[in-house]
Protein backbone atom coordinates (compact mmCIF):
# COMPACT_ATOMS: atom_id res chain seq x y z
CA UNK A 1 0.00 0.00 0.00
CA UNK A 2 2.50 2.64 1.11
CA UNK A 3 4.92 1.82 -1.72
CA UNK A 4 2.95 4.28 -3.86
CA UNK A 5 3.86 7.94 -3.80
CA UNK A 6 1.73 9.77 -1.26
CA UNK A 7 2.43 12.39 1.35
CA UNK A 8 2.44 11.73 5.07
CA UNK A 9 -1.00 13.28 5.54
CA UNK A 10 -2.61 10.84 3.09
CA UNK A 11 -0.75 7.89 4.62
CA UNK A 12 -1.90 8.91 8.06
CA UNK A 13 -5.50 9.44 6.95
CA UNK A 14 -5.66 5.98 5.40
CA UNK A 15 -4.34 4.45 8.62
CA UNK A 16 -6.90 6.39 10.64
CA UNK A 17 -9.73 5.20 8.41
CA UNK A 18 -8.70 1.57 8.75
CA UNK A 19 -8.67 1.97 12.53
CA UNK A 20 -12.22 3.32 12.55
CA UNK A 21 -11.39 6.96 13.23
CA UNK A 22 -12.75 10.07 11.58
CA UNK A 23 -10.77 11.98 9.02
CA UNK A 24 -11.73 15.32 7.49
CA UNK A 25 -11.61 16.20 3.81
CA UNK A 26 -11.93 19.66 2.24
CA UNK A 27 -12.87 19.40 -1.43
CA UNK A 28 -11.40 22.51 -3.10
CA UNK A 29 -11.55 26.26 -3.39
CA UNK A 30 -14.08 27.21 -6.03
CA UNK A 31 -16.05 24.00 -5.66
CA UNK A 32 -18.36 23.33 -2.68
CA UNK A 33 -15.64 24.66 -0.37
CA UNK A 34 -16.85 22.27 2.32
CA UNK A 35 -15.16 19.92 4.76
CA UNK A 36 -16.75 16.53 5.41
CA UNK A 37 -16.39 14.07 8.25
CA UNK A 38 -15.44 10.64 6.84
CA UNK A 39 -15.41 7.20 8.47
CA UNK A 40 -15.52 3.72 6.95
CA UNK A 41 -19.17 2.67 6.85
CA UNK A 42 -18.50 -0.86 8.11
CA UNK A 43 -16.96 0.59 11.28
CA UNK A 44 -19.65 3.21 11.96
CA UNK A 45 -21.10 3.34 15.48
CA UNK A 46 -23.90 5.35 17.12
CA UNK A 47 -21.14 7.52 18.59
CA UNK A 48 -19.90 8.36 15.09
CA UNK A 49 -23.42 9.32 14.03
CA UNK A 50 -23.98 11.42 17.14
CA UNK A 51 -20.70 13.28 16.61
CA UNK A 52 -21.51 14.00 12.97
CA UNK A 53 -25.02 15.13 13.89
CA UNK A 54 -23.87 17.46 16.66
CA UNK A 55 -20.47 18.63 15.43
CA UNK A 56 -21.08 18.47 11.67
CA UNK A 57 -24.71 19.42 11.24
CA UNK A 58 -24.95 18.61 7.54
CA UNK A 59 -26.48 15.59 5.85
CA UNK A 60 -25.30 12.21 7.14
CA UNK A 61 -24.87 10.12 4.02
CA UNK A 62 -23.05 7.24 2.35
CA UNK A 63 -20.36 7.71 -0.29
CA UNK A 64 -20.55 4.55 -2.40
CA UNK A 65 -18.25 3.47 -5.21
CA UNK A 66 -19.72 3.08 -8.68
CA UNK A 67 -18.96 -0.66 -8.74
CA UNK A 68 -20.84 -1.28 -5.48
CA UNK A 69 -23.86 0.63 -6.78
CA UNK A 70 -23.76 -1.39 -9.99
CA UNK A 71 -23.68 -4.61 -8.01
CA UNK A 72 -26.76 -3.60 -6.00
CA UNK A 73 -28.52 -1.93 -8.93
CA UNK A 74 -28.66 1.48 -7.24
CA UNK A 75 -29.40 4.21 -9.79
CA UNK A 76 -28.75 7.92 -9.73
CA UNK A 77 -31.87 9.74 -8.52
CA UNK A 78 -31.84 11.74 -11.75
CA UNK A 79 -32.21 8.49 -13.70
CA UNK A 80 -35.36 7.67 -11.75
CA UNK A 81 -36.72 11.15 -12.34
CA UNK A 82 -36.05 10.91 -16.07
CA UNK A 83 -37.92 7.60 -16.33
CA UNK A 84 -40.94 9.00 -14.47
CA UNK A 85 -41.25 12.42 -16.10
CA UNK A 86 -44.14 11.47 -18.35
CA UNK A 87 -46.22 10.39 -15.38
CA UNK A 88 -45.03 13.20 -13.09
CA UNK A 89 -44.32 16.42 -15.06
CA UNK A 90 -43.12 18.08 -11.85
CA UNK A 91 -39.90 16.08 -12.19
CA UNK A 92 -39.23 17.81 -15.51
CA UNK A 93 -39.90 21.18 -13.93
CA UNK A 94 -37.43 20.39 -11.13
CA UNK A 95 -34.63 19.28 -13.45
CA UNK A 96 -31.31 19.91 -11.60
CA UNK A 97 -29.66 21.50 -14.62
CA UNK A 98 -28.17 24.49 -12.86
CA UNK A 99 -25.97 23.09 -10.08
CA UNK A 100 -23.43 25.88 -9.58
CA UNK A 101 -20.46 23.71 -8.52
CA UNK A 102 -20.85 20.54 -10.59
CA UNK A 103 -22.38 19.03 -13.70
CA UNK A 104 -24.38 16.26 -12.04
CA UNK A 105 -25.83 15.29 -8.67
CA UNK A 106 -24.38 12.15 -7.10
CA UNK A 107 -27.53 11.26 -5.14
CA UNK A 108 -29.00 7.77 -5.43
CA UNK A 109 -31.67 6.22 -3.16
CA UNK A 110 -32.28 6.69 0.56
CA UNK A 111 -32.21 3.64 2.83
CA UNK A 112 -33.24 2.28 6.22
CA UNK A 113 -32.22 -1.11 7.55
CA UNK A 114 -35.29 -3.28 8.07
CA UNK A 115 -34.45 -3.70 11.77
CA UNK A 116 -34.67 0.03 12.39
CA UNK A 117 -37.78 1.70 13.85
CA UNK A 118 -38.06 5.26 12.54
CA UNK A 119 -34.58 5.06 11.03
CA UNK A 120 -33.47 8.52 12.20
CA UNK A 121 -31.97 7.83 15.63
CA UNK A 122 -28.22 7.52 16.08
CA UNK A 123 -28.61 3.80 16.73
CA UNK A 124 -30.85 3.31 13.68
CA UNK A 125 -28.68 5.28 11.29
CA UNK A 126 -25.52 3.58 12.55
CA UNK A 127 -27.11 0.19 11.86
CA UNK A 128 -28.12 1.22 8.35
CA UNK A 129 -24.67 2.62 7.59
CA UNK A 130 -22.71 -0.24 9.15
CA UNK A 131 -24.71 -3.06 7.57
CA UNK A 132 -24.63 -1.46 4.15
CA UNK A 133 -20.85 -1.24 4.37
CA UNK A 134 -20.60 -4.82 5.60
CA UNK A 135 -22.98 -6.13 2.93
CA UNK A 136 -21.00 -4.37 0.21
CA UNK A 137 -17.93 -6.31 1.35
CA UNK A 138 -19.84 -9.57 1.75
CA UNK A 139 -21.16 -9.50 -1.83
CA UNK A 140 -17.92 -8.75 -3.67
CA UNK A 141 -17.73 -12.40 -4.76
CA UNK A 142 -21.51 -12.89 -4.92
CA UNK A 143 -22.76 -10.35 -7.46
CA UNK A 144 -25.76 -12.43 -8.51
CA UNK A 145 -27.01 -12.59 -4.93
CA UNK A 146 -26.40 -8.93 -4.12
CA UNK A 147 -29.80 -7.50 -5.08
CA UNK A 148 -31.71 -10.14 -3.12
CA UNK A 149 -29.52 -9.66 -0.06
CA UNK A 150 -29.92 -5.89 -0.25
CA UNK A 151 -33.71 -6.19 -0.40
CA UNK A 152 -33.73 -8.67 2.47
CA UNK A 153 -32.01 -6.20 4.80
CA UNK A 154 -33.00 -2.73 3.56
CA UNK A 155 -36.06 -0.67 2.62
CA UNK A 156 -36.42 2.59 0.71
CA UNK A 157 -37.14 5.44 1.20
CA UNK A 158 -35.16 5.83 4.38
CA UNK A 159 -33.08 8.22 6.45
CA UNK A 160 -29.60 7.56 5.07
CA UNK A 161 -28.89 9.03 1.65
CA UNK A 162 -26.67 7.14 -0.76
CA UNK A 163 -24.36 9.15 -3.02
CA UNK A 164 -22.94 7.27 -5.97
CA UNK A 165 -19.46 7.98 -7.31
CA UNK A 166 -18.82 8.53 -10.98
CA UNK A 167 -17.68 5.53 -13.01
CA UNK A 168 -14.08 6.78 -13.09
CA UNK A 169 -13.49 8.36 -9.68
CA UNK A 170 -11.38 11.53 -9.69
CA UNK A 171 -11.18 11.65 -13.48
CA UNK A 172 -14.12 13.90 -14.32
CA UNK A 173 -15.72 14.58 -10.94
CA UNK A 174 -13.93 15.64 -7.76
CA UNK A 175 -16.66 15.61 -5.13
CA UNK A 176 -16.48 14.21 -1.61
CA UNK A 177 -18.08 10.97 -2.83
CA UNK A 178 -15.19 10.41 -5.26
CA UNK A 179 -12.58 11.58 -2.76
CA UNK A 180 -13.91 9.34 0.00
CA UNK A 181 -14.28 6.22 -2.12
CA UNK A 182 -10.82 6.73 -3.63
CA UNK A 183 -9.31 6.82 -0.14
CA UNK A 184 -11.15 3.62 0.76
CA UNK A 185 -9.93 1.85 -2.37
CA UNK A 186 -6.33 2.90 -1.66
CA UNK A 187 -6.81 1.57 1.87
CA UNK A 188 -7.75 -1.84 0.47
CA UNK A 189 -11.31 -1.48 1.73
CA UNK A 190 -14.67 -1.99 0.05
CA UNK A 191 -15.39 1.58 -0.97
CA UNK A 192 -18.31 2.63 1.21
CA UNK A 193 -17.69 5.64 3.46
CA UNK A 194 -20.05 7.52 5.76
CA UNK A 195 -19.83 11.28 5.87
CA UNK A 196 -21.35 14.57 6.94
CA UNK A 197 -20.68 18.17 5.96
CA UNK A 198 -19.40 20.57 8.60
CA UNK A 199 -21.71 23.56 9.05
CA UNK A 200 -20.76 26.85 10.71
CA UNK A 201 -22.69 29.26 12.91
CA UNK A 202 -22.63 31.89 10.16
CA UNK A 203 -25.37 30.15 8.23
CA UNK A 204 -22.80 28.80 5.78
CA UNK A 205 -20.45 25.85 5.75
CA UNK A 206 -17.58 25.89 8.21
CA UNK A 207 -14.49 27.53 6.72
CA UNK A 208 -11.52 25.39 5.77
CA UNK A 209 -9.45 27.15 8.43
CA UNK A 210 -11.92 26.43 11.20
CA UNK A 211 -12.53 22.86 10.04
CA UNK A 212 -8.81 22.13 10.04
CA UNK A 213 -8.46 23.67 13.49
CA UNK A 214 -11.30 21.43 14.74
CA UNK A 215 -9.62 18.34 13.29
CA UNK A 216 -6.25 19.21 14.80
CA UNK A 217 -7.78 20.08 18.18
CA UNK A 218 -9.45 16.68 18.34
CA UNK A 219 -6.54 14.67 16.98
CA UNK A 220 -8.03 13.83 13.56
CA UNK A 221 -6.39 13.87 10.14
CA UNK A 222 -7.24 16.63 7.66
CA UNK A 223 -6.77 16.46 3.89
CA UNK A 224 -7.29 18.74 0.94
CA UNK A 225 -8.91 17.12 -2.06
CA UNK A 226 -5.86 17.82 -4.24
CA UNK A 227 -3.74 15.60 -1.97
CA UNK A 228 -6.12 12.69 -2.52
CA UNK A 229 -6.25 13.33 -6.28
CA UNK A 230 -2.45 13.24 -6.50
CA UNK A 231 -2.20 10.03 -4.46
CA UNK A 232 -4.99 8.43 -6.51
CA UNK A 233 -3.28 9.21 -9.79
CA UNK A 234 -0.05 7.68 -8.52
CA UNK A 235 -1.93 4.63 -7.23
CA UNK A 236 -3.99 4.04 -10.38
CA UNK A 237 -1.23 4.53 -12.97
Amino acid sequence: LFAIAMNDAVRGAISELIEGHFIFVYDADGREEETDFMVLARLATPEHVRTMRKEGGGLIFLMVHHDVCERFGLPFTTQLYASARNDYPVLQALDPNDIPYDAKSSFSLTLNHRKTFTGITDVDRALTIRRFGELAAETVDKPREALGLLGKEFRSPGHVAVCRSSASPLKYRFGHTELGTALAVMAGETAVVAGCEMMGDSGKSLSRKDAKAYAERNGFGFLDGREIVEAWRNWSE
